[in-house]
Order: structure tokens, then C-alpha cells, then sequence
């Protein structure tokens, strides 16, 4: 864990294990891309299968960076606003189109429900090269009554 002077937010690393524990209880992500236009991030409804980020997609610059087999970014996080406490997971990988049609009959079985409109009948697979998380805690004397800050110095005004 990685602590900040008194009085500041510190946090920690995740374990693999921890990465992965919430990758799979998560359904959106973002994925960032890099195309002609430079770095690019949409949000995707995917399902974690075999350590793997798997997402639907449609044509366009996502199935494009997979048919290269680009390296992309893969981002999940949560917040837990009354605690001051939030994570981060990101998976950086290689993007690729799955085309073996026994993979994606077995592919279709999972629970994977693109909210976007479109078919959404391509595959995407982001074979993982790194996996990090942190775990970011506010510190205990930074948390007042209700989940705020206590006052500082510009909240009182003297009248």
C-alpha cells in the first residue's frame, strides 16, 4: 500500500486475483483504441471468459483495431461514495476478432447483451499482456459526518 502524508488519500495495488474477482462481476467497461485520429474510448458491454475481456461489436474503429490486432486498453471501475473509497482495473492487451465458428458458438451461449443499438454480431477478444488495479481509500480523519470533508480553512468566514 502506498500512503501519502497524514490526512491523505493513500492506496493500494490489487492482486490478480482481486483484478479478475471484478472484472467478472462487472458488464461495462471502456476500451481505448488508437486510430488515425489518435486514442479513442467507448464504452462496451462485455463478459470476462477464460481471463479474457470479450465484448460485441459492429463495424467500425473497435472491429478495426481487432482485425490488426492492435493493442488497446481495457478500463472497469467503482466508487463507493459514502465510504470515500473507489477501484480501478485496467487490462492492456491485444484486440482480436474471433472468427472460429466453433469459439463463437460457444462465444453465444454467454450472457452478453450489448445495451448499444445494432446487431452487435462480431467478436472481440482482448488477450491480456498486463493487468493492474488500485484501490484508492480517503484517509479516516478526511471523512466528517455524512461522507464529507470536515470544513477547512476557507469555510470559515469569521461572521
Amino acid at each position: 500500500m502506498t500512503e501519502g502524508p497524514a490526512g491523505q488519500a493513500r492506496w493500494q495495488e490489487l492482486t490478480k486475483s482481486e483484478c479478475f474477482a471484478l472484472l467478472s462481476g462487472e458488464r461495462l467497461g471502456r476500451v481505448a483504441v488508437i486510430d488515425d485520429r489518435g486514442p479513442a474510448v467507448f464504452p462496451v458491454n462485455f463478459v470476462l471468459d477464460r481471463h479474457m475481456v470479450v465484448f460485441r461489436t459492429d463495424e467500425g474503429t473497435k472491429l478495426d483495431a481487432a482485425c490488426r490486432g492492435s493493442r488497446v486498453a481495457f478500463e472497469i471501475d467503482g466508487t463507493d461514495e459514502a465510504a470515500r473509497t473507489g477501484w480501478s482495473v485496467v487490462v492492456r492487451g491485444e484486440a482480436t476478432e474471433v472468427t472460429d465458428p466453433a469459439e463463437l458458438a460457444r462465444l453465444r451461449r454467454l450472457r452478453l447483451s450489448p445495451w448499444a443499438p445494432g446487431t452487435k454480431a462480431r467478436y472481440v477478444r482482448i488477450l491480456p499482456a498486463k493487468l493492474t488495479g488500485r484501490r484508492i481509500l480517503a484517509p479516516p480523519a478526511a471523512v466528517g459526518r455524512g461522507g464529507e470533508p470536515p470544513p477547512g480553512p476557507a469555510a470559515h468566514t469569521g461572521r
